[in-house]
């Protein structure tokens, strides 16, 4: 199963215009989802901060004089280790961004797939995805993008009933996450549901 959605998904605010980190109650101009409590926000904001740590004293006087290493950061969050891909002169025990991309739509699908089984009365006990990425590089050399993503969840659900209604609800997040619809390469699934 795959799905290809070239939508650019939104990005937030609350239901008044300002800024917020918790949901609102139903206001004019916010948009309700069938299964949530509250209305969910029409526009959200994401607002971090990513420091580069790499200067050895010479700034980027050479491509082999600075290091990749940086820090991202969000209030009240546990810092992230950044770096490149160790193929571009990254550090192999921290995060790339092609890593956190991956991890993106993983996560993003998961989440989704948790809210679409409550609400569909499948009991999903564990959830484990191990997503893979291909990048290829152009011919012009320097630049890139992705071909594709394929996420392989292995699910398991308490009930042998809920086995075909588990394996289905996959098809049905391709355009609803938030991060698949913000892509332009398609996303793949293979998901295995077990009974335990």
């Amino acid at each position: 199963m795959d799905y290809t959605v070239r939508v650019v998904g939104r990005v937030a605010r609350g239901c008044n215009g300002r800024k917020t980190d918790h949901p609102t109650r139903r206001k004019s101009g916010c948009v309700g989802v069938r299964g949530y409590a509250s209305a969910v926000q029409r526009e959200h904001e994401y607002e971090l901060a990513v420091e580069w740590q790499g200067n050895r004293g010479t700034g980027t006087s050479g491509y082999r004089d600075f290091d990749r290493t940086h820090e991202v950061r969000a209030v009240g969050k546990p810092v992230l280790l950044g770096s490149a891909d160790p193929a571009f002169r990254g550090d192999t025990d921290r995060w790339n961004p092609e890593e956190l991309l991956v991890a993106a739509l993983s996560q993003c699908h998961m989440l989704w797939y948790l809210h679409l089984a409550s609400s569909a009365g499948v009991v999903v006990t564990s959830y484990l995805d191990r997503p893979t990425g291909t990048m290829v590089m152009d011919e012009r050399g320097g630049g890139g993008a992705f071909r594709s993503v394929t996420l392989r969840p292995e699910i398991m659900v308490t009930e042998q009933s809920m086995v075909t209604k588990a394996e289905e609800l996959h098809g049905d997040i391709g355009p609803k996450c938030f991060i698949a619809r913000s892509v332009n390469f398609p996303v793949h699934h293979t998901p295995v549901v077990r009974v335990g």
